[in-house]
């Protein structure tokens, strides 16, 4: 388990997320993340994903302020364009794009 450590302008003291980034003992792989701000949820990294899924009608690029200089999004048509977190939720834009699945 990983915890990050937050430091930008909009936090000038170091603190440690409460967020757990778990890996793969063996390879190392990006799993998932949980938070105990929020025990219903669990967010697994698309990578870890092995299954088909469809494909979104868009695209959210969210956290574009902390990208890295040479980073360059490729945003299509009907894609929204973040520079910190929106306020749609994850399960509200599965929901209004048709993508949610009970």
């Amino acid at each position: 388990v990983f915890r990050a450590e937050i430091e930008d302008d909009e936090h000038p003291h170091c603190e440690i997320s409460t967020g757990e980034r778990n890996f793969c003992k063996k390879c190392g792989s990006a799993l998932w993340l949980y938070d105990p701000t929020w025990p219903e949820l669990v967010h697994p990294f698309a990578s870890a994903i092995d299954s088909d899924l469809p494909i979104p009608p868009s695209r959210v690029h969210l956290m574009l302020k902390y990208k890295a200089n040479w980073v360059e999004p490729v945003v299509g048509k009907h894609d929204k364009v973040f520079d910190v977190y929106p306020e749609e939720s994850i399960a509200d834009w599965h929901k209004r794009t048709g993508m949610w699945v009970e």
